[in-house]
């Protein structure tokens, strides 16, 4: 049975991909369909299936994929490393999708380190861990690659120091005296890139600041990954690894390596062998900073995590919000409390969260807080019955010290999703 992959022209930070295919032209895996466009911030766009496209428009192209695919792919043509991550569409593989090319753009003059993100930050996804166990040797390997390309001096990899087995594996795969690990506290948010340059350089980046006012620059683990791939085999990035987990049947959460980019959600969720049973929305990303998507949307570039979540609780007539910069923003928590059908009365933010000119906020020390008590007791006033919260594992903390004397009960944005999985609920952490 023939499927159809969708490639939206928006995978990413930066302007939107023109299309260079029509509907109704043959295209290859691995064939260039949209190109970036001549502003510095965008991707190149290529077709992870052999097919026809059968639809496109401003927002999208529609392949109809033959029935039976090949491993084969059209190779990229450049030489440069830098010419090759550009060409390849490769962007940042656990957040917003920086392109990558840019982010590597400027060589350090002088010393310099290039960060890992291998934290696997949000809970639920493991891709990245499983990726360590299996591969120790390429990720050292790409990891010295990058170091090449922006002439740093050392290479650093923050992951979890619950993952023992992948640490010790790492370490014995080091062959350069300049690249160490950096063992991390489990907690939530140690993956944001100036969390991580506190933990690994000791340095508090201010809010506006970019990782190289500290000399540094963070990378995701599958994104330098998937630059070795390039560089080794001339591919595209044209797959993804991820994480299924939630209501499904059998192992609550499973593991996916090169998926094609364009597959449909819910064919995903098959693979992992179905819903199990009622469930209240279905998450793309991580529990924290994940958005609520549908069966037919597709897998994209950034696309890290696929959860089914559990049905949501009734809450109360009234309820606050409790705004982390580093969770869940004031618009995905008016939709959790819609779903709850609690009406929101109060939105109060973090005593730490920062606005920023686009209207987004950054947390001024990511995962270190201040207090609540009196974000949660203006709540109380604004006639909360309840809280909602989208707060990092400190910040919960603060807010379970104060809110039940409050008599103010608290639900968290990644209630649903940990319940599926039957993890421990964010609340009072140690």
């Amino acid at each position: 049975m023939q499927k159809m992959y969708e490639f939206p022209l928006v995978q990413g930070v930066g302007a939107a991909s023109e299309a260079v295919v029509n509907e109704g032209e043959r295209v290859l895996r691995g064939q260039l369909i949209a190109k970036c466009t001549d502003q510095s911030l965008g991707q190149n766009i290529h077709s992870s299936v052999t097919g026809v496209v059968d639809n496109l428009d401003k927002e999208k192209i529609i392949i109809l994929a033959d029935e039976v695919q090949s491993d084969d792919f059209v190779k990229l043509k450049s030489t440069d490393p830098l010419d090759i991550i550009k060409e390849a569409g490769i962007v940042g593989l656990g957040g917003a999708g920086f392109p990558t090319h840019v982010k590597l753009a400027k060589a350090f003059e002088k010393g310099g380190v290039v960060i890992v993100n291998a934290a696997e930050c949000e809970p639920i996804l493991d891709h990245n861990i499983e990726f360590i166990n299996e591969n120790p040797d390429y990720v050292i390997k790409a990891l010295k690659t990058v170091m090449k390309i922006v002439n740093a001096k050392d290479g650093v990899i923050g992951i979890k120091n619950l993952h023992k087995e992948e640490i010790d594996l790492l370490n014995k795969n080091i062959d350069n005296k300049n690249i160490s690990i950096k063992g991390l506290e489990n907690m939530y948010p140690m993956g944001e890139e100036r969390a991580l340059i506190r933990e690994v350089l000791g340095v508090i980046l201010e809010v506006d600041k970019l990782p190289m006012a500290a000399g540094s620059i963070v990378i995701n683990l599958e994104t330098i990954c998937r630059i070795q791939e390039a560089i080794d085999l001339k591919k595209p990035l044209i797959d993804k690894d991820l994480t299924v987990g939630g209501k499904i049947n059998g192992d609550l959460i499973k593991t996916f390596r090169n998926v094609p980019i364009g597959t449909k959600v819910g064919e995903m969720i098959e693979r992992a062998a179905g819903i199990s049973s009622s469930y209240g929305e279905i998450i793309m990303g991580g529990p924290f900073t994940g958005k609520r998507t549908t069966l037919d949307s597709p897998v994209v570039k950034t696309t890290g995590g696929i959860i089914v979540a559990e049905e949501f609780w009734k809450g109360p007539e009234k309820i606050g919000l409790l705004v982390c910069a580093c969770g869940a923003n004031k618009e995905r928590l008016k939709e959790i409390a819609d779903s709850m059908e609690s009406k929101v009365v109060g939105v109060e933010y973090c005593k730490q969260a920062i606005e920023m000119k686009n209207k987004t906020h950054k947390c001024e020390n990511p995962g270190v807080c201040p207090g609540q008590v009196q974000k949660v007791m203006a709540l109380k006033k604004e006639g909360a019955q309840a809280l909602l919260i989208s707060n990092c594992t400190d910040c919960s903390n603060t807010v379970m010290s104060c809110a039940p004397q409050l008599k103010l009960p608290v639900y968290h944005c990644t209630d649903g999703a940990l319940r599926a999985v039957n993890m421990k609920l964010v609340r009072r952490m140690k």
